[in-house]
């Protein structure tokens, strides 16, 4: 099968998904956006009110955040792909639920298969957990360990992670944006 058709076969399953309960809330899954072919996968926390309303990831400030963050290294949403742990918004943007992360994980676990990114760049805490985990590193807080890289050796090849700010922390503290900016050249020298 191509990668499309691998795709839109776990959107299929998202869409009919009933793991947990965040089905009954969603207006639409956000199973995520970008190039199949991209070496770079960005992985989000969750949708929020604008991706819940529109069924794409980053479209709300975070996202243009993102954008800027992403031309800053000279790249474009269709460049890139972009994820999140979850695939439906919990209610009132409220933090994942374990449980829900259980339940979820699996299918980006299948779009980590499907893409086979050379750069994975988990975004704040939930995600930097989870991958993490995933790919055997030890989890530190990501003040910690932000921008920096840390190498894996996989069955799909060797993948660099770089743990990222959630583009989000800019639109609280816009004195975090230099930060991130500083982190996202982290990318730029690994994918050159």
């Amino acid at each position: 099968m191509s990668k499309e058709a691998d795709m839109k076969k776990i959107t299929t399953s998202i869409e009919n998904c009933r793991k947990c309960n965040l089905w009954k809330t969603r207006k639409n899954c956000v199973v995520g956006g970008g190039s199949l072919k991209s070496e770079i996968l960005f992985i989000g926390e969750a949708p929020g009110y604008n991706e819940d309303m529109q069924g794409r990831p980053f479209v709300g400030k975070a996202g243009k955040i993102l954008d800027e963050l992403l031309l800053s290294i000279g790249l474009q949403r269709n460049d890139i792909y972009i994820a999140n742990i979850l695939k439906c918004r919990p209610p009132n943007n409220r933090n994942p639920l374990k449980t829900e992360i259980e339940a979820c994980t699996a299918y980006l676990d299948k779009q980590i298969e499907i893409i086979q990114p050379s750069v994975i760049s988990p975004l704040g805490n939930f995600a930097c957990s989870y991958i993490f985990e995933k790919f055997g590193l030890n989890y530190d807080k990501i003040s910690a360990i932000h921008g920096k890289t840390f190498s894996v050796n996989t069955l799909l090849g060797n993948i660099h992670m770089i743990p990222l700010y959630h583009p989000a922390v800019a639109t609280y503290n816009p004195n975090t944006k230099s930060t991130l900016l500083e982190d996202f050249e982290s990318i730029k020298k690994i994918i050159g």
